[in-house]
């Protein structure tokens, strides 16, 4: 993905996919419908960059469907079970997801698509147009939400829907984040990267950066609003950290012109990563 935008909101075609007005929703909780909209409370205050996603978000509520609230209910009490668990690894655990580099610079979220399910069924080489044609991925990119794709009960969630229809019984579940993560946000996010590895899955999240902001690693300080496969965790800071792979590592300069510093994978702390995708969210 992205389009770019400058402050002064004029449009710069960059490397993952602008989420347009038309496509891209703000966050919300796991309730069927949620209307956050605002900084959420917090007591070390509102995050960096949450002032500019609150004045520049423009999306509606966001709802889930009766079967998402019990599936995310189910996914969250075994969650968090798995974080109380024994860890007896050290360092980095991973499920294993292969890269690929976007081939166009509005194609994140096809090739965070086959990224991610590459990680569950070790499967390389997957087509980025096929995927996109699945998401319905546009010049401004793949939408968040909003969006019903051509599945059986599609939700509006195209990454969430495109994921359990290529790996059934998968049971990906979207999880909205307030512009301003809570410190239950960010806990919630550590169970959930670390449930997912455990059991062979990676995690999709779509972060929104801003001027000001937090950023992943190599990229400006710009709007960019962005897809990337979430594959690990550290074991030795029960998850502080997280290892992600980015679809823009790997691009040509010739197709997004900041592309260069920016890894193919790396590691953050999970923390920065929620408050990057403040705003929008994760698929888990």
């Amino acid at each position: 993905m992205p389009p770019t935008r400058t402050l002064a909101r004029a449009a710069v075609l960059g490397a993952a996919a602008l989420l347009t007005a038309a496509t891209a929703l703000p966050t919300a909780s796991a309730s069927e419908t949620s209307t956050v909209s605002g900084l959420t409370a917090s007591a070390a205050g509102p995050a960096p960059g949450a002032a500019y996603k609150a004045a520049h978000d423009t999306l509606g509520p966001q709802r889930l469907t009766p079967a998402q609230r019990r599936l995310v209910a189910a996914k969250q009490a075994a969650a968090e079970r798995t974080s109380t668990g024994a860890r007896v690894l050290a360092g980095y655990k991973l499920s294993g997801a292969l890269h690929q580099s976007q081939q166009t610079s509005y194609w994140c979220g096809p090739a965070t698509l086959v990224i991610t399910q590459s990680a569950h069924d070790g499967v390389a080489g997957r087509s980025q147009q096929d995927a996109a044609t699945l998401l319905r991925t546009t010049t401004s990119g793949t939408a968040w939400y909003g969006i019903d794709i051509n599945v059986p009960n599609p939700t509006g969630y195209p990454m969430v829907d495109a994921l359990n229809y290529r790996l059934p019984g998968a049971g990906y579940v979207p999880n909205a984040l307030p512009y301003t993560p809570t410190a239950a946000d960010k806990t919630a996010f550590k169970q959930h990267i670390t449930h997912n590895t455990d059991n062979d899955y990676a995690i999709a999240g779509n972060a929104w950066e801003v001027p000001g902001g937090p950023h992943l690693v190599g990229h400006p300080n710009i709007e960019i609003f962005h897809w990337v496969s979430i594959d690990g965790y550290n074991t030795d800071t029960a998850a502080g950290e997280v290892d992600y792979l980015d679809p823009v590592g790997g691009v040509s300069t010739s197709v997004i012109s900041w592309a260069g510093p920016v890894p193919k994978s790396a590691h953050i702390s999970s923390d920065t990563l929620t408050t990057i995708m403040g705003g929008r969210g994760y698929v888990w």
